[in-house]
């Protein structure tokens, strides 16, 4: 079943109907502010840190769902009735429906009792604001009598406290109300230089700052006594719940169109020229009055969502690609590769799974996610690699956390999650290899965020692998700390106390349990420093990563293999965990993914029947779940993974991040058929037809779906922000379609399906833009290449000159 459909022509997903299975959500901003949105005007909206700069009120897991967000009511000033056009809150019933996510905007379009309404809602580029053009059309062959009320509730800033210290909270509200634009200023009068605004482009006839005064005496916001009674209260808010809401009346003549402008931002002052005038407790607004007064011009609306759109084309246009298959064009074109710049800007923090209040910024999280976006925006990925290199530790560990406000590591989460370190330099090699920028590793960059502790970049790599080699255990496998990549696997944790956190709560000393995950992992970055050291001619530390990278290989062989899959971990007890030996999670997904990405078992077969493994234990139509068989009851000993009943999250649910890690895996032993098909399993736009099942939006991926286990098998959940849209980013465009940015050029060696003819692909490369033309000409994978017309040899194409801006390729797979 579905309840939209994709507009590719227009890079939209197209919603028909408001009650999808769950709210199907988009992003605003780009930059520093950011909104959530869902398909009936749900979300919130905050400036840079979902917790500490929080606009706008949304409660999560509300009855109904989805309550709060950016409303607007229309009223029948003649019949008085009211309704919503964006269907919530009120939920009344809609002649015409739809919803427009797009890149970075979002359009709703409604029609009710002749009346039809669209709202545009974005942020523009280089503003800490977003805008909501609402277009009214009188369908009706009389006059229509209107009143448009909108309304936005103000969350006091630290979204955490405003939830949680009503005893203070119910007194500190502060509004203003200047030229008919609503200012929140909540602790403006002592530490804060920031406030928000609402303004509308409209003479108001009313307006309201109080919720009680505006919802009316136990009323919610799907029947607010102010739109009832058709007049706002002027309430101004002493304490309490802050508001903004204003009064519009209207009056449109039969077939009449007209377009109302409202506005909600952020803005900072100086804190030295915070009040106008001086000494008083009035907002200065002398800066931001231009803003407002900007942006309350619709010509000025459509210059900016102009410039949003042509970002979002140059942004996308880094990498087209034409296939036979076209879920695989829409989600590399369009809606993969927007995903990623999203994860880019959110990481874990923000999402309508993702409160904005207990997590940050990952560390592994942003690492990951840069494998995804650093194409297409190189120049914000060295920065954000440069901030996240400063919060590592001095011993090359890592805060699992960090705020996106301060950019300074995150106390409350801490370290210990031993995975995280390598992490950095594969970001790094990916930065690397997509710019060739090899000056960023000689930049100063603190330790901790603390000045006076700078080193290079390149000493941050080679301290982050020194972190493992430190850290070895019983077996020479490295120590697993708090837990590796799957934060669920806790085996140092041993939690019996509701309540405590399974990350943050160690009651063992961690000198046993050990991961063979982290092996695979720091082989497959080992590797990559080999290369970088390679390219900066320090033959040490090259050979040096080459000794403790076999050494590494060699104990995985020995102590991770289980004879047809490798192990998973070790245990505080000594135990395997992983291995045929287990009674429950005898296999699991990750390490086959990350051991075999790094090149063990690819030549000697190990590799294939590793693969073969995960196909007949792990792989579902639906997906590839992370373990079987499921973890029956909760074992003291394994922490958090074994808390969720079977088939969810990751106890044996399908964990999306970690399917193209299996797909990665399948083309390095050349079976192009088999990685496809498990890309297509879990591709969201294939799955749209059954939207009932998935529940999880149909154009994003979603963090999991539940596994054979569970017994809604097939259901998505936590979509939008998951390493998932960077991993099979890099999978298919990488690894199946196999065009890959190395250190000395773009190679091309396509792994894709046997009956695929070819495809054709532009890719723009360090200022070159690569027309490529891939042609089967039989069976395998081997690859000719022709730059511009002149065979090359190998896979890789050589860098051109400097004023080269174009350049036609021509791949032939297959053997004649």
């Amino acid at each position: 079943m579905k309840f939209g459909h994709f507009d590719d022509a227009a890079r939209e997903y197209v919603i028909t109907r408001p009650d999808t299975p769950l709210p199907w959500i988009n992003y605003l901003g780009s930059e520093a502010y950011f909104g959530l949105i869902s398909n009936t005007a749900g979300g919130y909206s905050f400036y840079k840190d979902a917790r500490l700069r929080r606009l706008t009120r949304y409660r999560y897991n509300n009855a109904p769902n989805d309550m709060g967000g950016r409303y607007i009511y229309l009223r029948d000033n003649a019949e008085g009735k009211f309704w919503s056009p964006s269907w919530m809150p009120v939920r009344s019933t809609l002649d015409e429906y739809s919803c427009r996510h797009g890149m970075g905007y979002t359009i709703i379009r409604s029609a009710a009792r002749q009346i039809e309404a669209e709202t545009r809602y974005f942020v523009p580029l280089g503003e800490s604001l977003e805008v909501w053009e609402l277009t009214l059309t009188n369908r009706r062959k009389q006059p229509a009598d209107l009143s448009i009320f909108s309304a936005v509730e103000f969350c006091l800033w630290d979204a955490n406290d405003d939830a949680t210290n009503f005893q203070r909270n119910f007194s500190t509200g502060q509004m203003e109300l200047v030229d008919e634009v609503i200012y929140h200023k909540t602790e403006y009068r002592e530490r804060r230089d920031h406030f928000a605004y609402f303004a509308c482009s409209e003479k108001l006839a009313g307006y309201d700052t109080q919720r009680e005064a505006f919802l009316g005496p136990y009323r919610g916001w799907d029947d607010p006594a102010v739109v009832e009674q058709g007049k706002s209260a002027d309430s101004v808010a002493y304490g309490w719940q802050p508001i903004g809401s204003h009064h519009v009346k209207v009056q449109l003549k039969a077939g009449e169109t007209k377009k109302i402008v409202f506005l909600l931002g952020y803005h900072e002052n100086p804190k030295d020229a915070k009040f106008d005038p001086s000494g008083s407790q009035t907002i200065n607004k002398k800066t931001v009055k231009p803003v407002i007064a900007k942006y309350l011009q619709p010509k000025n609306v459509e210059t900016a969502f102009v410039a949003l759109r042509e970002y979002w084309t140059g942004l996308l246009g880094k990498l087209q690609v034409t296939t036979p298959d076209e879920h695989t064009d829409r989600m590399v074109n369009i809606w993969n590769a927007y995903q990623c710049m999203i994860t880019f800007n959110m990481s874990r923090s923000a999402s309508y799974y993702e409160s904005g209040i207990g997590r940050g910024m990952g560390f592994r999280d942003s690492n990951q996610d840069l494998l995804g976006f650093v194409h297409m925006i190189p120049e914000r990925a060295r920065e954000r690699i440069l901030d996240i290199s400063a919060t590592q530790l001095k011993n090359g560990g890592a805060f699992h956390q960090y705020q996106p406000l301060t950019k300074r590591g995150n106390n409350d989460v801490g370290s210990g999650f031993n995975d995280d370190p390598a992490w950095l330099v594969l970001a790094v090699a990916a930065y690397l290899k997509e710019t060739g920028d090899w000056a960023i590793l000689d930049v100063p960059v603190q330790y901790e965020n603390e000045a006076g502790t700078e080193s290079p970049l390149y000493e941050h790599l080679q301290r982050a692998l020194q972190y493992t080699l430190e850290r070895l255990g019983p077996n020479d496998l490295p120590l697993i700390g708090r837990a590796d990549w799957n934060d669920c696997l806790n085996l140092n944790c041993f939690s019996d106390t509701p309540g405590q956190s399974f990350q943050t709560t160690t009651n063992k000393d961690g000198k046993v349990a050990e991961s063979v995950f982290i092996a695979g992992l720091f082989v497959l970055a080992a590797k990559e420093m080999i290369a970088i050291a390679g390219q900066r001619g320090d033959q040490a530390q090259a050979a040096k990563m080459q000794t403790a990278a076999a050494k590494m290989e060699e104990t995985v062989w020995k102590v991770g293999w289980d004879g047809e899959w490798f192990r998973r971990a070790y245990d505080d007890f000594g135990h395997v965990l992983g291995s045929k030996e287990n009674k429950e999670g005898q296999i699991f997904i990750e390490p086959q993914g990350i051991c075999i990405w790094a090149g063990l078992g690819v030549e000697d077969g190990r590799a294939e029947k590793a693969l073969d493994s995960v196909a007949k234990h792990l792989a579902t139509p639906h997906g590839i779940v992370l373990q079987q068989p499921a973890f029956s009851q909760y074992y003291l000993h394994l922490g958090e993974i074994s808390s969720y009943p079977p088939g969810y999250k990751e106890n044996a649910g399908i964990f999306c991040h970690t399917n193209p890690w299996i797909m990665i895996a399948e083309t390095l032993i050349g079976r192009g058929d088999q990685a496809f098909d498990y890309y297509t399993r879990i591709n969201p736009s294939k799955r749209e037809g059954i939207s009932e099942l998935h529940k999880c939006e149909p154009y994003v991926y979603a963090q999991m779906i539940a596994g054979k286990d569970a017994p809604t098998h097939g259901e998505a959940k936590n979509s939008w922000l998951s390493g998932t849209a960077a991993m099979n980013y890099v999978a298919i465009s990488q690894a199946i379609l196999g065009i890959q940015p190395t250190y000395g050029g773009l190679e091309i060696k396509p792994v894709v399906p046997q009956d695929w003819k070819g495809f054709e692909a532009v890719r723009q490369f360090r200022g070159v833009r690569y027309e490529i033309t891939v042609q089967r000409i039989g069976p395998g994978n081997q690859v000719r290449l022709e730059v511009d017309g002149k065979a090359v040899a190998g896979s890789v194409i050589p860098l051109p000159a400097k004023n080269v801006g174009s350049s036609k390729v021509v791949a032939k797979i297959g053997m004649e």
